[in-house]
């Protein structure tokens, strides 16, 4: 049985790499990733879905996000 739920990325519970990622953006940030993904994604996205974007596509979030990579994401939170 599949289970589908609405929440705002800022109230989702990421693990793993994903996790890991997370902790660098701000909640604006993630508010601005969660406008792009509902028009990309408007039928919506699984949780293993949204959990592996941010896992292993950190490039392209720091894209969306107007940074050259993530790293500089990491380096602003210094």
């Amino acid at each position: 049985m599949k289970i589908y739920r609405e929440i705002p990325l800022t109230e989702f519970e990421f693990w793993a790499g994903a996790k890991d990622r997370v902790k660098y953006l701000t909640k604006e940030e993630l508010d601005q990733i969660e406008q792009i993904l509902e028009e990309i994604c408007p039928e919506g996205m699984s949780e293993f879905e949204v959990n592996d974007l941010f896992w292993f596509e950190e490039e392209l979030i720091a894209e969306w996000l107007g940074y050259e990579d993530f790293d500089e994401i990491m380096r602003r939170n210094q």
